[in-house]
C-alpha cells in the first residue's frame, strides 16, 4: 500500500463567509491539501435558525449559516467532528439540522447522531491511499447533550457520543474529618444520606465522603484524580474495532475542556488515559480538541496524540442572533443588542477567548504512515489574527516567527515528544 497522508486542524468556530483569498488563505489551504485524509472539528451548529434555542449551550449559542460548509471545502477538508459542547446548542432538531447540512455537502461526519449507536459509529473517507476511519467524541457536554441507545421498546435520543469521567479529589485524614463536619452541619448530604439509607443508592466505601456531587477520598497530600468512563470507554474501543476492520487507517477525534490543575494547557488525567487506550484498542491517531489553546503532542506506541491543535477559525463575536438566555447570563433583559451583550461579557474588551493571544495561536499538523508506520509528522504554526477588526480577524494564516511552535515544544517534551524547528516550520523527531 502507497503512504498514507493526513492533515489536521483544531476547533472552527465559523460564523461567517470566506471573503476569498485573503493573505495567507493558499498557504494554509496548500498545506491541508497535502493530505488524503482532511479533518477539522466543526464547532457549531449548521442551519437557517429553523428550531429554538436550547435552554442551555455550550457556553454562547452557535449558529452558522449552511454555505459554510462551502468554505470548509474551500480550506480542503473532507471529515468533520460534530461533536463538541456546541453540538445541542439549539437542541435535538438542532443537531438533527445541522448533520443533514453536513452530508448533503459531501462530508464524512462523526461524533453525533439520531441515537448513541450513530453518533458513536465510525465515519468513513475512501481515498486511492487507502481508507480512512474517524470516530468522534466528546467528553465536555451537558447530561442531556448525550446521545441516547435505544431499546427494544423505546427509541434512541439524539445527541452526541459522549466520554463521561469521575473524579475523586483527595485530601488528608484530618481535613476530609473537618469536611464531614462542614456537609453535616449545613445538611448538604440530607437528601442522598436518606437515599442511601432505604437501599436507592449504594453506601460511600469508608474512606471517602461525600459533599454534595463531590467526592473526597483519604490521601496522604490533597489533591484530584479522574479516570474515564468504563461504559463509554468500552463503547468507542468497540467503534475501534469495528473501524480496524473496515478501514486501513482509524482516527479518533476528542472534544475535552477539561485541564489537570491550574492551566488549560495541561489535559486532564482521564483524557491521558483515554487517549492512550484508544491506541491500544487500534486506533492509529488520537485528535484533540476543545480548549481553544495548544496543548502537548504524544508519540504513544508509534502514534500520535494530539491533546489539543487550538483553533483553526476564531469568530466568536460575530454570531448573528442571541437568545435571552445568553442576555440573562449577563444580568440583561434581551433587549439589548449584540454589541451590548459582548461588552459586558468581556468586561470592556479585558477577558475572554477574543482577548487572549494565546487562544489566536495554532498548528496544522501533516503525517505520514507506511505500512501502519509512522514516518513524518510536520506542524504548519497558525496564528487567526489576533488585535484585528471583527470583520477581518478570525481567519488561519501562517505564522512562522511567532514563538508557536517554541510553546508547544516546551509543553511537549515532559511527555517525550522532541519537536525541531527550522525555517518556522515544526519537525517532530521520530
Amino acid at each position: 500500500m502507497s503512504a498514507m497522508k493526513l492533515t489536521a486542524a483544531g476547533d472552527a468556530m465559523i460564523f461567517r463567509r470566506l471573503p476569498g483569498a485573503y493573505a495567507g488563505f493558499e498557504a494554509v489551504r496548500d498545506f491541508i491539501a497535502r493530505g488524503d485524509f482532511r479533518f477539522c472539528n466543526l464547532e457549531t451548529t449548521v442551519h437557517r435558525y429553523e428550531t429554538y434555542a436550547a435552554a442551555v449551550s455550550g457556553g454562547s449559542w452557535f449558529c452558522a449559516p449552511p454555505e459554510v460548509l462551502e468554505d470548509m471545502r474551500a480550506f480542503g477538508f473532507n471529515a468533520l467532528s460534530a461533536a463538541n459542547n456546541h453540538a445541542m446548542d439549539y437542541s435535538h432538531a438542532g443537531l438533527l439540522k445541522t448533520l443533514s447540512y453536513i452530508r448533503e455537502a459531501g462530508f464524512a461526519c462523526a461524533g453525533t447522531g439520531a441515537t448513541l449507536a450513530d453518533a458513536a459509529a465510525p465515519a468513513y473517507v475512501d481515498t486511492l491511499a487507502g481508507r480512512f476511519a474517524l470516530i468522534g467524541a466528546c467528553s465536555t457536554f451537558h447530561a442531556d447533550a448525550m446521545a441516547g441507545e435505544q431499546t427494544r421498546s423505546m427509541p434512541g435520543r439524539p445527541g452526541l457520543n459522549g466520554v463521561r469521567h469521575h473524579t475523586v479529589y483527595r485530601l488528608p485524614e484530618a481535613q476530609l474529618r473537618a469536611l464531614r463536619q462542614i456537609a453535616d452541619d449545613v445538611m448538604i448530604n440530607a437528601a442522598a444520606d436518606i437515599t442511601r439509607a432505604e437501599g436507592y443508592a449504594p453506601p460511600l466505601p469508608a474512606n471517602e465522603a461525600a459533599f454534595g456531587d463531590l467526592r473526597f477520598e483519604a490521601a496522604q497530600e490533597p489533591g484530584q484524580h479522574t479516570c474515564v468512563n468504563e461504559t463509554d470507554m468500552l463503547r468507542v474501543e468497540k467503534s475501534i474495532r469495528e473501524a480496524r476492520f473496515m478501514a486501513d487507517y482509524v482516527v479518533v477525534a476528542m472534544h475535552s475542556h477539561e485541564l489537570r490543575a491550574r492551566s488549560k494547557e495541561e489535559p486532564a488525567a482521564f483524557y491521558e488515559q483515554f487517549a492512550r487506550r484508544c491506541i491500544d484498542a487500534g486506533a492509529h491517531a488520537v485528535i484533540g480538541t476543545g480548549p481553544h489553546l495548544l496543548r502537548p503532542i504524544e508519540i504513544y506506541k508509534g502514534c500520535p496524540i494530539f491533546y489539543s491543535l487550538g483553533d483553526f477559525v476564531l469568530q466568536l463575536e460575530t454570531i448573528a442572533r442571541a437568545p435571552a438566555d445568553m442576555y440573562e447570563k449577563q444580568g440583561m433583559t434581551g433587549g439589548e443588542g449584540l454589541d451590548e451583550l459582548f461588552d459586558a461579557r468581556s468586561g470592556g474588551g479585558k477577558r475572554g477567548l477574543y482577548y487572549s493571544k494565546v487562544m489566536f495561536e495554532s498548528v496544522v499538523p501533516f503525517w505520514e504512515v507506511e505500512n501502519g508506520v509512522l514516518t513524518r509528522l510536520e506542524l504548519l504554526p497558525v496564528e487567526l489574527g489576533f488585535g484585528q477588526p471583527r470583520s477581518t480577524g478570525g481567519w488561519p494564516r501562517p505564522r512562522h516567527d511567532g514563538g508557536i511552535l517554541e510553546r508547544l515544544a516546551a509543553m511537549s517534551e515532559p511527555y517525550g515528544t522532541k519537536i525541531r524547528v527550522r525555517d518556522g516550520v515544526g519537525t517532530v523527531e521520530l
